[in-house]
């Protein structure tokens, strides 16, 4: 497949480009704000494609077959941008992808966005933007999947997760690295279509975690 990745030039996204270079099965598009940014996409083994979450960004899916939303404002860059990238920059992307009658959807979205009250005060917002985007994602009719991180790590990948709709011990973290084998793995493995989980390290290969999501 072809596949947009929005918000490339980001921790998670640059390692969600190499597990697409890295596949046979994908082709990788990066999408980046500045032209100055597009050698390094090159390097990761993707296409740059300059457009702003902020602006019309409607051409950057034109022959596109799945798109990863994997851009973020991390809650920390105040409410206005975290509402135009987290909210409404997501919200552009899905209903751009109904539009142009795209395949596959994967958001990256994180633990809490279903209950944003259960998060720190300063993330409550953030999560708020977070959980809205799902739910326009959840009611677009696209083929979709959401996964729902912990904390997030910039830790060596190893390849090995808990995943479930929900999980009880949320005390551990989880690898930028692994993170991006999650989204990249959900493309085509047909158990994560219109699911809705969360995903934090453990003790189970990403794939068979993947198939056996409850």
């Amino acid at each position: 497949m072809n596949v947009l990745v929005i918000g490339a030039n980001g921790s998670t996204g640059r390692h969600i480009l190499k597990e697409l270079s890295n596949s046979s099965q994908h082709f990788a598009r990066a999408m980046i704000r500045k032209t100055e940014q597009a050698k390094e996409m090159e390097d990761l083994g993707a296409r740059p494609i300059v457009a702003d979450l902020e602006q019309d960004f409607s051409y950057a899916l034109e022959n596109v077959n799945a798109v990863i939303f994997a851009a973020g404002s991390g809650g920390s860059t105040g409410d206005d941008k975290t509402l135009a990238i987290d909210q409404e920059g997501a919200k552009k992307a899905v209903d751009y992808a109904k539009k142009m009658g795209i395949e596959r959807f994967v958001m990256l979205s994180s633990m809490g966005a279903d209950n944003p009250s259960s998060g720190p005060d300063e993330l409550q917002f953030y999560l708020k933007a977070k959980g809205a985007a799902d739910a326009h994602l959840k009611e677009s009719g696209l083929n979709y999947t959401i996964v729902r991180p912990g904390s997030l790590s910039f830790d060596d990948a190893t390849g090995k997760i808990e995943a479930a709709t929900s999980i009880t011990d949320k005390s551990r973290d989880i690898s930028r690295a692994d993170v991006a084998k999650v989204l990249v793995d959900s493309l085509t493995i047909e158990e994560t279509n219109h699911k809705v989980f969360e995903i934090l390290s453990g003790d189970t290969p990403v794939e068979e975690a993947l198939k056996n999501i409850h």
